[in-house]
């Protein structure tokens, strides 16, 4: 008797052992996002919060951010080990600051522009609907992105600060991070292909938790590039392009392995610099230029050039090109907001099928016979 009484007990011992197994959080890491493209960031999942790393904030970038996505019950109660995250972001965030006019579309795509509070050069931005909210006072000017106003952004006390940094960590955040307000970098600019950095629209759905909204939206996205691609393919001819201008004496244009020459590629057409490589853009003399791009059929994006006169009075050596004579020059330049935004700088890099589609209208206007671009205009 005494021996059944013992096994029941031993039974009644393993089976409240088990059930306790089977109701403790998960701790283990995983992925919880899936990128096809982007390389710049990670996302993964330890039961009670999320983990955002960002590898690559800049070029060349050798510290490696992580930051933590947490409810504010989880964060009473959880202790983390000192240094070993970047930032903490308490979830749900009611307020964000952003620094780049490329996560504007982000926002607006996921339903979550009322949380922006504030923004270094409101006059950059072009949406109808940011702008509507800047002149109702709803957004707050922060001055330049190299000097944020830290008294007006310390006021304003956002949830997180979206910032971004060229060659290093930038002494303004730093200022900012003290004062307990985190600052995620977002690195969408580094990437290397133009839906590597359209992807960089699922970090905004990872701190706002809306993780399959964003996938649906970039699914979209990457399919109608990839069919727009699929249709270039039909062209018959593939116009030799010519880009950039000159800055002083040196010519700067896209190198053949850079997102602007991956777009070109896509499109379909002869771009002439497509065998180059190498980081940041070509710097070529006028003569090397000239001698082979004067019979170019088309010249895209010179510069900030917004008509055929500016671009004679900037040097009249660009009207010994075919491009110029034939008025075969095409800009996004010309495509601003109401206070002088270009709305490529700020939608291109979230909507890269609609550039695509611009590119095919100006190369292969037979194959999008009813499209019109929404970037660029012919310069007049």
């Amino acid at each position: 008797m005494k021996l059944y009484v013992y096994l029941l007990l031993i039974l009644a011992f393993v089976s409240c052992k088990n059930e306790t197994k089977a109701e403790l959080p998960k701790t283990s890491k995983a992925d919880i996002l899936d990128l096809k493209y982007a390389e710049g960031f990670s996302v993964s999942d330890n039961g009670n919060f999320k983990i955002l790393t960002v590898n690559k904030s800049w070029p060349k970038a050798e510290k490696t951010f992580k930051y933590v996505i947490i409810s504010k019950e989880q964060m009473a109660k959880t202790t983390f080990l000192k240094d070993e995250y970047d930032g903490f972001i308490v979830d749900p965030i009611q307020k964000i600051v952003v620094t780049s006019t490329t996560h504007i579309p982000a926002l607006e795509l996921l339903g979550i522009e009322q949380t922006l509070v504030g923004f270094p050069g409101t006059d950059y931005i072009s949406s109808e609907k940011t702008r509507k909210r800047i002149d109702e006072g709803k957004i707050r000017e922060l001055g330049k992105n190299e000097g944020i106003n830290t008294e007006v952004l310390l006021e304003l006390n956002p949830d997180v600060v979206i910032g971004f940094g060229v060659d290093g960590v930038n002494k303004t955040f730093e200022t900012i991070k003290k004062a307990g307000i985190p600052v995620i970098y977002n690195g969408d600019w580094v990437e290397s292909s133009a839906l590597a950095k359209a992807e960089w629209i699922k970090f905004f759905g990872v701190l706002f938790n809306k993780e399959k909204e964003v996938d649906s939206i970039f699914n979209q996205i990457e399919k109608d590039y990839l069919e727009a691609k699929s249709i270039a393919q039909q062209a018959k001819n593939r116009p030799t392009i010519l880009s950039g201008a000159m800055h002083k004496d040196i010519w700067y244009m896209p190198n053949g392995s850079s997102p602007e020459a991956q777009f070109l590629k896509d499109a379909n057409v002869n771009y002439l610099w497509s065998e180059t490589t190498g980081n940041g853009s070509l710097a070529l003399s006028f003569e090397v230029v000239l001698e082979k791009a004067r019979a170019a059929d088309l010249w895209l994006s010179p510069s900030y050039y917004g008509s055929l006169d500016q671009l004679e009075k900037g040097n009249t050596l660009y009207t010994n090109f075919e491009a110029f004579k034939n008025k075969n020059i095409y800009s996004f330049s010309n495509t601003t907001g109401a206070t002088g935004g270009v709305l490529y700088y700020e939608l291109g890099t979230t909507r890269p099928d609609l550039v695509l589609k611009d590119l095919i209208k100006i190369c292969h206007p037979e194959l999008l016979e009813n499209y019109t671009p929404y970037f660029f205009k012919k310069l007049n």
